[in-house]
C-alpha cells in the first residue's frame, strides 16, 4: 500500500539503505549531507520532494509523475472555488433612505450670518 507508513523505500543516495516511509524525508536530508557527490547528480521533482531522479531523467519523470495529478486537481479546485466565490460575491446591500434635503437646509441657513 502506497499510504502505509511502515513500507520500505529504497534510498536514492545509497541503494543499500531501505527506510520506512514515515522516516524517509528525514533520511533524505541526512543522506544528502553524507553523499554530496550523488546529491549533485540528482534532481528533485517539483511535485513531490521525495522523488529524487537523475537530472537527465527529470523532464521524463515530470511528465509521468503520479503526484502531478494531485497538484493539477488542487489548482482546478482552487480556481473553480474562486469563480464560485466571485459569482456569490454580488452585493445585496441597499442604501438606507435619506431624510436630508441639503437644498432646503441651505435656503434656511442663508438668512443667518456665518459666525465663527
Amino acid at each position: 500500500d502506497v499510504l502505509d507508513p511502515e513500507r520500505l523505500i529504497q534510498c536514492p543516495y545509497n541503494k543499500h539503505h531501505r527506510i520506512r516511509a514515515c522516516r524517509f524525508p528525514y533520511h533524505l536530508v541526512k543522506c544528502r549531507k553524507s553523499y554530496p557527490e550523488v546529491a549533485k547528480e540528482l534532481a528533485t521533482c517539483p511535485f513531490n520532494a521525495r522523488h529524487l531522479v537523475p537530472q537527465a531523467d527529470l523532464s521524463d519523470h515530470i511528465m509521468k509523475c503520479n503526484d502531478k495529478g494531485f497538484i493539477e486537481q488542487d489548482i482546478v479546485n482552487q480556481s473553480s472555488g474562486f469563480q464560485r466565490e466571485q459569482m456569490n460575491a454580488v452585493s445585496t446591500w441597499q442604501a438606507p433612505p435619506c431624510d436630508e434635503d441639503w437644498e432646503t437646509e441651505s435656503l434656511e441657513q442663508s438668512d443667518s450670518p456665518f459666525i465663527w
